[in-house]
């Protein structure tokens, strides 16, 4: 029974990685609905492993950085593993990250994290007052995640993701609840795996606060009456960044040496067009590794382009605790280039 559910499964997922990947090499869609979600910082990677490969990241073996691409990977984690990133990203924002992830036995795999993209502070200017009214205004985006992962079989493994989102300009900002789901197969064929998770299901996202409050006058024509009314602005909801990914990966060359393993995913989002992304990381003795990929293959209008790192995983000295340095170069265009490096510790 399980090899008939097994074999059903494979094909399900094989058939929508066929179905969605055909999709590409026929989109002739214009309406790509580009600005019209919120919380755009939750599409951006934590890590430095997954953007070196272009993305392609949904099925392959687990890691920390597993909780954004799919929780479900990250139940190949089998000691406690910590997390950290500060980087540069887009219009002179910083990205910092922290997580970690805890196996416990027979129960699963818990993890924790903490990502967070700002903008530097700024000097709030009115027209009254354009050299600045002597306050300083700032932004941010925030998500707080609590993930669990599971092996059910030692083939077939699920995950989730709960996150509360908050986004911050001055004193307005906006909440949301979201949740992702993730699951992992490696098929019976020379190890092929197969993932797919959904990812920011949650509410819609409305801004609000004091700076949306105002006085007006309900009837300036006339005289004598109330002139003064408390008012607020209100603003509109915005759906969160609903993202299906599906992908494959598998081993091209495995020795005990020397590996070669390559990824492709398919990309169905709510705001944008459908896209491919490709990648392939080489470890030599699973303490170097080099990568390279190409993320957002037939999108229209995209900034990415190639990307590669490598990393470093090392034992820390008299301890049995491993150190693991990634680095990732991004090609974003017209936006410039991209460089991130992240840190993790295993202990």
């Amino acid at each position: 029974m399980k090899q008939v559910q097994y074999i059903f499964l494979h094909f399900l997922l094989a058939g929508l990685t066929v179905s969605i990947s055909l999709a590409q090499l026929d989109n002739t869609q214009t309406n790509s609905k580009s600005g019209t979600t919120s919380a755009q910082f939750l599409k951006i990677p934590f890590d430095a492993v997954g953007p070196s490969m272009g993305g392609a990241s949904v099925s392959m073996p687990g890691n920390l950085g597993s909780v954004f691409w799919n929780a479900a990977g990250l139940s190949n984690l089998d000691r406690i593993e910590v997390a950290f990133i500060n980087s540069n990203w887009i219009a002179e924002t910083q990205l910092q990250h922290i997580g970690i992830g805890i196996p416990i036995r027979n129960f699963g795999v818990l993890g924790i994290s903490v990502t967070q993209l700002s903008v530097p502070k700024d000097i709030v200017r009115t027209i009254s007052k354009p050299e600045g009214t002597g306050e300083f205004w700032e932004a941010s985006d925030m998500a707080i995640q609590l993930s669990y992962a599971k092996k059910l079989t030692d083939r077939f493994s699920i995950g989730g993701n709960f996150k509360f989102i908050q986004q911050k300009i001055w004193h307005t900002s906006a909440t949301s609840i979201a949740g992702d789901l993730g699951v992992l197969f490696i098929t019976p064929f020379a190890g092929t795996r197969i993932g797919a998770s959904l990812s920011n299901y949650g509410n819609d996202m409305s801004l609000s606060g004091r700076d949306q409050k105002l006085s007006v006058d309900p009837d300036p024509n006339n005289q004598g009456n109330v002139e003064f009314v408390n008012a607020l602005y209100e603003t509109e909801s915005f759906p969160l960044p609903l993202l299906f990914r599906v992908g494959i990966s598998n081993e091209l060359v495995k020795t005990n040496l020397f590996r070669i393993t390559f990824g492709l995913d398919a990309i169905h989002p709510n705001d944008n067009n459908e896209s491919v992304n490709t990648g392939v990381e080489i470890a030599m003795g699973e303490t170097i590794f080099l990568r390279t990929g190409f993320a957002s293959l037939f999108k229209g209008n995209s900034e990415e382009a190639i990307s590669f790192g490598g990393g470093l995983k090392t034992r820390l000295w008299r301890s049995s605790a491993r150190l693991k340095v990634d680095y990732c170069f991004q090609n974003y265009g017209r936006l410039e280039n991209l460089q991130r490096i992240s840190l993790g510790i295993v202990f």
